[in-house]
């Protein structure tokens, strides 16, 4: 069985998409269509920007989707999915391209989860830090005795996970996580905590242009990030997506249910190939190969 996973942010590059551009009409409709929806030239910023102007928020996050959902669009017949996840930005993707959600309504919510997140981290100072080597139970239970707000936030593969809160509460976590026998803790280059109680307000400015969208039943199952679990109803999905902003990224477990629910090969759509080192960490006996190499 066929998983087709999705990238989220840090996967972008400069020049992403252009290649997509240049080969297929379809794409090309696609992408000028996301720049009369946006209302400004994301095209030209992700073929033609500076790794610095891809790092905007308000451009990183469309940017992606954008390049994901495209070539699963581009791929065609190809695109045949048992079953699909994203991680965080890229549970986005994966809904559209597995017919959950149209692809303008998608876009819109995507550019609206940039602005959400980049007005929260303006509202309070807050960051995340990977940790790695350490069980997941480990990393939780420590972030649990600390006073400050910090999180386990993403459960990346085993011995690397992502703790997310207040600085004070990182710093410290960080300092105890390292006691505990982390074998590198390193803050991340990110403009706030995100999956954390410090996204609480974007979660409810998205909340309401998510509940505004029509959903539709998807093709296969979505593992969402909230419970690593499939979804096929819309309600259901939506209210996963809500909750999504404020909870912990499950990717570990969710690739381990998607490998239990029978699935043998993984294609990661998007840009980048991020997801197929994690899956391999997860478990080396599936194959990983990227979307890209399938449009050859």
């Amino acid at each position: 069985m066929k998983a087709y996973v999705f990238p989220g942010q840090g996967a972008q590059y400069p020049g992403m998409g252009k290649d997509l551009y240049e080969k297929s009409d379809l794409a090309r409709q696609l992408f000028n269509q996301a720049n009369d929806i946006l209302g400004f030239d994301i095209t030209k910023i992700m073929f033609e920007g500076t790794e610095e102007q891809l790092k905007e928020t308000k451009v990183t996050q469309p940017a992606i989707f954008l390049h994901s959902v495209i070539m699963a669009e581009v791929l065609g017949d190809k695109f045949q999915p048992d079953m699909v996840a994203g991680h965080s930005l890229g549970e986005f993707s994966a809904l559209v391209a597995a017919g959950a959600m149209a692809f303008e309504d998608g876009l819109r919510l995507v550019s609206k989860r940039a602005e959400a997140m980049q007005k929260a981290c303006e509202l309070a100072p807050s960051t995340m830090a990977a940790i790695l080597g350490l069980d997941d139970e480990v990393v939780e239970k420590a972030c649990q005795e600390i006073d400050e707000v910090v999180v386990a936030a993403n459960f990346n593969c085993p011995g690397q996970v992502v703790i997310s809160g207040s600085v004070e509460g990182v710093d410290q976590a960080i300092e105890k996580l390292t006691q505990l026998g982390a074998r590198r803790a390193v803050k991340l280059k990110v403009s706030g905590g995100f999956h954390s109680p410090f996204m609480k307000p974007a979660e409810e400015e998205l909340a309401a242009a998510i509940r505004e969208t029509t959903f539709s039943r998807p093709v296969c199952p979505v593992y969402q990030n909230v419970d690593a679990l499939p979804h096929t109803d819309p309600q259901e999905i939506k209210e996963n997506l809500i909750r999504q902003l404020t909870s912990p990224v499950r990717w570990t477990q969710s690739v381990r249910n998607m490998i239990k629910d029978g699935a043998t090969e993984f294609v990661e759509v998007g840009p980048g190939n991020v997801l197929q080192g994690l899956i391999r960490k997860i478990d080396r006996s599936v194959k990983t190969i990227s979307g890209q190499s399938l449009l050859q």
